[in-house]
């Protein structure tokens, strides 16, 4: 019996020891929470603000002082770095027909003041992504395709179209980011004999006979355009699957965009050796995000081939607003997918509205991006980097705004506040950078920040009122007094 009672009491010491072993080891496995001190840190301050020559430009270099309560008469932004959220991928635009055939009329000297102004983190605004159409979109000149006419076996296929204006213009893109710069690839239409109304405009359907050769034809892009020196880094399947437009479009249901993606592209991609490439699902707008996102990958055999969802920002064409709940609500259902804004543009080209400053034009841009960060967006992309005069080329006179105008005739280039605007974001938050947690007591002011790979902290903060405000910024125990001017931007960097 003696022996059986210091057997149960050696067993008892041993589970009691590994017990405490455990705790211990739990404990120090614990992630302790990050401390952030940013006593002495210089914020430096740069500002556009709109009817001033104030555009992107140091405007205060200022320091915190002890922590300030704000009141709720009072205007703050609360910034705290220890809580991080999704890695920031990058900002651009789509490098379309329009935008190249443009470039190509303007002087030298202006070409290559353009690029050093999207591309130069320096003395741009140091874009990091890009988006270009699969053969024509309505931004060109002209409609057309990498086939001829009924060439199901794509024997006839060649970009020879591309290599007048597009292809340099990508390539010039490429080497003023620096040798590297994100693509990805968007088709608007298959070609005519594919779809059910017999024409790449005015929606219509790809028939079902057609589907493993449009599989076919993205793999043939992607490799053709990579074989120039343009890698491809994504796709997504669809621009605008639910539109009918006069220009080239093709209508998808979500189990339809599904199944093609199943049984079709994303079998064919990994066939042809291309599995890597970043598929994004919807390239539409934000109504109808969740819906498709939810059809699409609570199939698992679909998927499974998504890296990602796009949306647009034109479903405030309903009642005037912008429906940003619906991204942050595919975000919580799915946190593990990657947000993406694939297109945005302020329709009905008109240059009074340019030369008078509408704030609005502007500020759309502010709004979008800083709500969709703030949903949990990794990346933004902007739809025509360049457009002519008219708010073209576009082959169904589908004119539109652009960040930056060049003038055909002239040859000057126009910067408007849009491009400003953008830049106060990609100028500053560059790739890898973590969105960490912020928030303002105010609706005139709107506010993100991240924390970027180097440890600098980045705040955007846009006044979209019509009054001037004094704010404070408070970051863990210190507090910082702004002034930010009526319908403005703002950048706070600190370092």
């Amino acid at each position: 019996m003696k022996k059986i009672g210091v057997i149960i009491v050696l067993i008892f010491i041993f589970f009691s020891c590994n017990k405490k072993v455990a705790s211990v080891e739990t404990q120090e496995n614990i992630q302790q929470p990050k401390s952030i001190d940013v006593t002495g840190k210089q914020i430096s301050v740069y500002s556009t603000v709109h009817g001033s020559d104030i555009k992107l430009k140091l405007t205060e270099i200022l320091k915190f002082g002890e922590f300030q309560q704000p009141l709720e008469t009072e205007s703050a932004i609360l910034v705290d770095p220890t809580k991080e959220f999704q890695t920031f991928l990058g900002i651009g635009a789509a490098l379309t027909d329009a935008s190249a055939e443009t470039f190509y009329k303007l002087s030298e000297e202006n070409q290559a003041k353009f690029l050093e102004a999207y591309y130069s983190v320096d003395k741009g605004i140091g874009y990091s992504l890009s988006r270009t159409n699969i053969h024509s979109c309505d931004f060109g000149s002209e409609s057309y395709t990498y086939i001829e006419e009924g060439d199901a076996e794509l024997k006839t296929f060649n970009i020879d179209h591309d290599r007048a204006f597009r292809l340099p213009f990508i390539k010039a893109a490429i080497a003023a980011a620096g040798g590297e710069l994100k693509m990805y690839v968007s088709p608007w239409s298959p070609p005519a004999f594919m779809k059910t109304n017999g024409s790449m405009l005015h929606g219509g359907k790809l028939k079902q006979e057609f589907a493993q050769s449009w599989a076919n034809y993205y793999a043939k892009f992607i490799k053709t355009y990579e074989k120039e020196g343009v890698p491809i880094w994504g796709l997504t399947i669809q621009n605008e699957p639910m539109a009918t437009q006069i220009w080239e479009s093709c209508i998808y249901t979500a189990e339809e965009e599904r199944d093609f993606l199943k049984n079709y592209l994303g079998p064919t991609l990994e066939k042809e050796g291309l599995g890597d490439k970043k598929i994004i699902v919807w390239d539409h707008n934000r109504d109808l995000i969740y819906q498709r996102a939810t059809t699409i990958l609570n199939d698992p055999e679909a998927s499974k081939y998504v890296w990602g969802v796009g949306f647009h920002w034109y479903e405030d064409w309903k009642d005037g607003q912008p429906m940003f709940d619906n991204v942050a609500k595919v975000h919580e259902a799915y946190p593990d997918i990657n947000l993406v804004f694939t297109e945005g543009c302020t329709e009905k080209y008109d240059i009074t509205r340019i030369t008078s400053e509408d704030p609005k034009l502007a500020e759309r841009y502010g709004k979008s991006m800083i709500n969709d960060f703030n949903n949990g967006t990794v990346a933004w992309t902007d739809w025509n980097i360049l457009l002519d005069e008219t708010g073209g080329p576009n082959h169904v006179g589908n004119l539109c705004f652009s960040p930056v105008h060049g003038d055909t005739k002239t040859g000057d280039l126009t910067f408007t506040n849009s491009y400003y605007y953008i830049g106060h974001f990609s100028k500053f938050i560059r790739p890898g950078a973590k969105r960490v947690a912020n928030g303002s007591n105010t609706n005139k002011i709107l506010s993100t920040a991240f924390l970027n790979k180097d440890n600098s902290i980045v705040i955007v903060a846009m006044n979209q009122s019509n009054d001037e405000l004094p704010y404070t910024l408070t970051i863990g125990s210190k507090t910082a007094k702004l002034n930010i001017e009526a319908h403005s931007i703002q950048t706070i960097v600190l370092k």
